[in-house]
């Protein structure tokens, strides 16, 4: 069983172990990878903040991924902001099921925590095993959002998912600090 908790100093090099393109096609933007920009953010925020943030997934006490979310307005007032998640996972820990609770903790921490309506997510519209995850997490398939990546030096389609409050009501979530 996974959780989600935030990240200590100690464990910031997790951002320098990330696999590269070879190993991760889906992820593969063309920026330098590391922890200085991880521990930037984590010097003032610890990685968490209303507008978004980043949560180690834990397993038996070892960082095995991490999950983010950042705001995405739709619309003037505050309550027709949502947030777009997204996850990875250290290659030895994919396939396992770790992704999927991962993702419906951090979308059910979400609701439980900030006003917001609607949590989704995207991911390239190749990428079956994610989609799979985010249905089994409770997310609902919305649609492709045509060329909206730029990733790996072309234009990608992107698979559209989402999970709204009145999809949850039963669920809560809580990270540990």
């Amino acid at each position: 069983m996974v959780t989600l908790r935030t990240f200590t100093e100690a464990e910031l090099g997790y951002f320098d172990s990330l696999p590269g393109s070879a190993a991760d096609p889906y992820s593969f933007y063309g920026f330098p990878r590391g922890s200085a920009a991880a521990r930037a953010r984590w010097a003032e925020s610890r990685l968490v903040s209303d507008a978004g943030g980043a949560l180690a997934v834990d397993l038996e006490g070892a960082v095995v991924g991490d999950v983010q979310w950042h705001t995405v307005p739709y619309g003037p007032p505050p309550m027709s902001n949502a947030f777009n998640i997204g996850i990875r996972m250290l290659p030895a820990h994919q396939s396992q099921g770790h992704g999927t609770s991962a993702q419906s903790a951090l979308a059910a921490y979400l609701l439980a925590t900030y006003p917001v309506n609607r949590i989704e997510a995207t991911t390239d519209v190749a990428n079956r095993p994610e989609q799979r995850s985010l249905e089994k997490a409770g997310f609902t398939w919305e649609g492709v959002l045509r060329g909206a990546q730029w990733r790996n030096g072309r234009w990608n389609d992107m698979a559209l998912y989402s999970r709204l409050r009145s999809d949850s009501l039963s669920q809560t979530g809580s990270i540990e600090r």
